[in-house]
């Protein structure tokens, strides 16, 4: 059975819209899990029918702990099963999701699976992640274009907007760091998977439309603190620590120079900057000198 598994937050007419896109291309045995991380947002009770399952969270814990609760309801139903992770703002594209089954019994050994993501313009949005440690650059790049007819494209990471995890491949339930509120959460994902072995690919037979950042956009400082946060997370993790200090300096520099023309964006960096100093452990290894000899200038 294929499993899709999306998070809400307010965001019930969109996700009836992709429900919709699914139903109208049905022809495979599938559920909808909503994990519903909008406790007040009585209206995604609308959508709960035989197909559809809504998880409550109990509160917002983000796009990562939320995708953990879907994860884990799947696995305890069916450790074989395929999981879907999409976003609230999608609908399916043309390429039929009937495919999903036959593409990972003819290609086993994959273990998350990226699709095509159109903008509703029909501008290509991801086709592939690239991950270049030295330059501590995330980027996305279509891997695609040479090899369309292929099955599948490996690369480094994939976009959680649209990510398939073929959960047979793992010996217990696959999960994301909590700790990554929003942003950045499928690329640490990925990576963590792959460094046990796990390929990660991105197919051309699966496709979908996604209407960016539909959501956060409306909580902009909010917003740019989870990414800020996130994406030094990220480095700190998996590129050296030179290119870690470098981007730690970037991002204070730009948001010092956005304090006078965009205020909000500047506060949610800040915001960003700081949860990531009071978080890190590089951070607090490197403050913990000065700590001892304020407090034994203190003491006397």
């Amino acid at each position: 059975m294929l499993y899709f598994v999306t998070v809400n937050y307010y965001s019930t007419e969109l996700i009836e819209q992709l429900i919709q896109s699914i139903e109208d291309s049905s022809t495979l045995e599938y559920r909808v899990i909503i994990v519903n991380n909008s406790p007040t947002d009585v209206s995604i009770y609308q959508l709960e029918c035989e197909s559809t399952v809504i998880l409550e969270s109990g509160e917002n814990v983000g796009f990562g702990a939320g995708c953990n609760l879907g994860l884990d309801w799947v696995y305890q139903q069916d450790s074989q099963g395929i999981v879907w992770l999409i976003n609230p703002d999608t609908l399916l594209g043309s390429h039929g999701w009937e495919q999903v089954p036959n593409l990972f019994a003819a290609n086993p050994e994959v273990s998350i699976l990226g699709t095509i993501v159109y903008e509703p313009t029909g501008t290509l949005w991801f086709a592939g992640g690239v991950f270049i440690p030295s330059q501590g650059a995330i980027l996305e790049k279509n891997l695609l274009s040479l090899e369309a007819d292929a099955d599948y494209v490996p690369c480094d990471w994939v976009t959680g907007c649209s990510l398939l995890i073929n959960l047979g491949q793992f010996s217990e339930c696959p999960t994301f760091d909590s700790d990554y509120f929003l942003y950045y959460e499928d690329f640490d994902f990925c990576r963590r998977y792959a460094a046990q072995g796990h390929i990660i690919g991105v197919t051309p037979k699966l496709s979908l439309i996604h209407a960016p950042s539909s959501i956060t956009d409306t909580q902009v400082k909010d917003k740019f603190k989870h990414s800020t946060y996130s994406y030094l997370k990220t480095m700190e993790k998996y590129s050296p620590k030179r290119v870690l200090m470098v981007l730690f300096l970037r991002l204070i520099a730009h948001a010092l120079i956005l304090s006078f023309v965009k205020p909000e964006i500047a506060r949610g960096k800040f915001a960003g900057l700081a949860q990531y100093c009071q978080r890190s452990p590089l951070v607090q290894a490197l403050l913990s000198p000065l700590k001892r000899r304020g407090s034994d200038v203190y003491f006397g």
